[in-house]
């Protein structure tokens, strides 16, 4: 029919009474999350980017930024819903069980240091907000069971997981000597957002913390040419690190206060920079090469960087031995191993399973 041809050309508005459930307290019970919604950069993202290089490495590479899988995938395997899609402008994808929204190059604030216009969070949540009203009219418009078979389902938007993996770039992008003062405007505007897909209905929420952007390697040799400051055991740079470690702590504050003024709303905190700092801390034990190298692209001394992707650019032989992809995404064997250090409630605040997120603690 016409109208699922345009699924998401000539958006139309529409309310919708959100659908409000009372997230149960009862942990006996897995979490049974009919579809995912994800919002991000690319860390997250699976095909929102015209900037990412795809790889021929693995077929699941296609439009992320990964020799393979991303930690979003992972975590769609673990709690049984097929990969997620991203949010496109066409009709012919099955958004039964989600979409993401996440786009590569993406900030939390609209702007960088330079001024320049980015693809924002809030453009993300618009996003959501007519794809689900549209959905609805689509769903309502539908005359066979096929066509609705592609439709996410109204009562679902209550019962999906709600996924944020937002912020590194505004750490990067922001003037570093302004930073420290421009961390409580970030970190509010991220919890704006979770309070517009709480008004929408949404009751389950995931929220990843920034990793330590001072391990990679993009920073590390920026940091060699400027000297911005010392390096740790590890060879991480640690001003940069500080930085990600004070928007961490103050993220974790926020969503302690949201807790209590979204009632309803089961909220995990996900302490990435955790995960990825022991990973890079013991990567020998583990199993990997140096953590510092990347896998895909290339130094050039005095000349611009080789990226991933690019004429000069070299691929190593066993992706799987190497912690970094490029110089700013890690390898799917990384984010395998930290996507299973996450996912039993060892680095989460609250310290449950990502199968209780559901039940409000």
């Amino acid at each position: 029919m016409e109208g699922c041809k345009a699924l998401f050309v000539g958006f139309l508005l529409f309310s919708w009474g959100g659908l409000s459930i009372i997230v149960s307290g009862d942990t006996s019970k897995s979490c049974e999350f009919p579809a995912i919604y994800n919002f991000g950069d690319s860390n997250s993202a699976t095909g929102n980017s015209s900037t990412i290089l795809k790889s021929s490495l693995s077929p699941h590479a296609d439009g992320r930024a990964c020799d393979g899988r991303v930690i979003i995938d992972f975590i769609a395997e673990q709690i049984k819903l097929p990969y997620l899609i991203e949010y496109s402008n066409s009709s012919e994808r099955n958004f039964r069980h989600g979409a993401n929204f996440a786009v590569g190059g993406s900030a939390i604030r609209w702007y960088n240091k330079n001024n320049e216009p980015r693809d924002s969070l809030d453009m993300q949540i618009q996003r959501f907000k007519q794809f689900k009203s549209r959905s609805k009219q689509l769903f309502n418009e539908a005359k066979d069971a096929s066509e609705k078979d592609r439709l996410p389902r109204q009562e679902d938007f209550a019962k999906a997981l709600y996924m944020f993996d937002i912020g590194q770039n505004d750490l990067t992008l922001t003037s570093f000597d302004q930073l420290q003062s421009e961390i409580p405007d970030i970190v509010s505007r991220l919890a704006s957002s979770i309070q517009d897909i709480y008004q929408e209905g949404g009751r389950v929420f995931w929220i990843h913390n920034t990793g330590p952007y001072g391990c990679l390697p993009l920073y590390i040799n920026q940091n060699k040419k400027s000297k911005t400051g010392d390096v740790d055991e590890h060879g991480c740079v640690k001003p940069y690190n500080n930085m990600a470690t004070e928007f961490n702590k103050q993220l974790k504050e926020r969503v302690t206060k949201l807790r209590s003024e979204l009632s309803e709303a089961a909220i995990t905190y996900v302490d990435i920079y955790a995960a990825k700092y022991e990973l890079i801390s013991n990567a020998k034990n583990l199993g990997f090469d140096n953590p510092l190298e990347i896998c895909c692209g290339k130094y050039q001394e005095n000349k611009s960087w080789a990226w991933c992707g690019s004429k000069e650019a070299e691929v190593c032989k066993e992706p799987s031995k190497f912690v970094n992809w490029d110089s700013v995404h890690c390898t799917e064997a990384a984010n395998k191993w930290v996507t299973n250090r996450i996912l039993n409630g060892s680095l989460t605040d609250p310290s449950i399973p990502i199968t209780q997120t559901c039940h409000k603690q």
